[in-house]
């Protein structure tokens, strides 16, 4: 049996959004927001397939009534697609440059979340288990200047110096998230990022502990104390040193054990 023609090869169909529109105000952002998409995604050596959160936008000249929405969506589709190359940060350049391309846009922006596993080794015992760092990156393409960055957020322990100093034995600890945004001048990892958030807190985490593991980052913590404050200069006098990156920013926040509120820091520099 034959299949029937498609309705848009049989009738004319307008194309609205491609109207004059006649107010003369330009659009800096319009898109889609908030679509889930699965997408695989490389860093190094380790590919994954993710779920990320999808923002995509283009500027809309002042004398056009709308954009075309689907090819925003197909944008992602093509990504999602079997046998796509995974997405990494190196590609946010013509992956942007892409998308002004196909809506003959003077500008656009891709702003994508995900949650990636890092493989971690338990520090005595070998045991080996996942921890998920959440992902965000953005690109952007405006008159022709293309920016992007690549931001972590890494969740370690941190124990304070005041109340070990202050105790006859033991000190509060509790779990802070390292938040890092990087605008790289070179591509970045990252496990990178990660690495660098963790050796400025007082212990990194671990999916799976055996008691041999746990009593050793229990006296790792207590061996390197450290405020919020330590955190964010930490991570931030590293970043400073490396010539990859740009600006940054770098915060943390500690959910505190013995207090009903969260001890915050925030570093930014170069924006």
């Amino acid at each position: 049996m034959n299949r029937p023609e498609s309705p848009n090869l049989l009738i004319p169909i307008p194309d609205v959004q491609a109207e004059r529109d006649d107010r003369h105000l330009a659009i800096e952002r319009v898109g889609i927001k908030g679509l889930r998409y699965p997408l695989p995604f490389a860093d190094g050596d380790a590919t994954q397939a993710t779920i990320a959160t999808c923002n995509v936008y283009v500027a809309l000249p002042e004398d056009q009534k709308g954009t075309h929405m689907s090819r925003l969506v197909e944008l992602l589709e093509e990504r999602a697609a079997p046998g796509a190359t995974p997405l990494t940060v190196a590609m946010l350049k013509p992956f942007v440059a892409d998308l002004v391309a196909r809506l003959s846009a003077p500008g656009g922006r891709i702003e994508i979340a995900f949650p990636f596993f890092v493989r971690k080794l338990a520090p005595v015992s070998g045991v080996a288990s996942l921890l998920d760092i959440d992902v965000q990156l953005t690109a952007e393409l405006a008159s022709g200047a293309f920016n992007a960055t690549l931001g972590v957020s890494v969740p370690v322990t941190s124990l304070c110096p005041c109340s070990k100093e202050i105790s006859e034995y033991g000190a509060h600890n509790q779990r802070s998230l390292v938040t890092i945004v990087v605008r790289p001048r070179e591509p970045l990892q990252i496990t990178d990022l990660v690495r660098i958030a963790e050796d400025a807190a007082s212990c990194e985490l671990y999916g799976i502990l055996k008691r041999a593991d746990e009593k050793y980052v229990t006296e790792r913590a207590y061996d390197n104390p450290r405020f919020v404050e330590d955190l964010v200069r930490g991570v931030a006098s590293r970043l400073a040193a490396d010539g990859r990156c740009g600006a940054f920013t770098v915060e943390a926040e500690n959910f505190e054990s013995i207090h009903n509120h969260s001890a915050y820091a925030r570093i930014a520099r170069g924006w």
